[in-house]
């Protein structure tokens, strides 16, 4: 049986969790108090904001807002 996977975290001895426990930014597996990049100090952090804000940019710039012409 092969050992349990462990947190990759600085001194944390939790077992990894599967699937959301691993970091899609720099592929290392975490706990469930450490699986989020802002908790295990991701290296690849900024990188990770700079894609979120690119991406939520190219939303807002492709929606339109038509606002009806105001007759008084």
């Amino acid at each position: 049986m092969p050992a349990k996977k462990r947190c990759q975290a600085n001194n944390c001895r939790n077992a990894a969790v599967r699937v959301v426990g691993d970091c899609n930014h720099c592929q290392s597996s975490f706990c469930g108090n450490h699986r989020l990049p802002e908790t295990h100090d991701c290296g690849k952090l900024k990188e990770c904001r700079q894609q979120a804000f690119e991406l939520n940019r190219a939303k807002l710039e492709s929606q339109t807002a038509i606002a009806p012409k105001l007759v008084s």
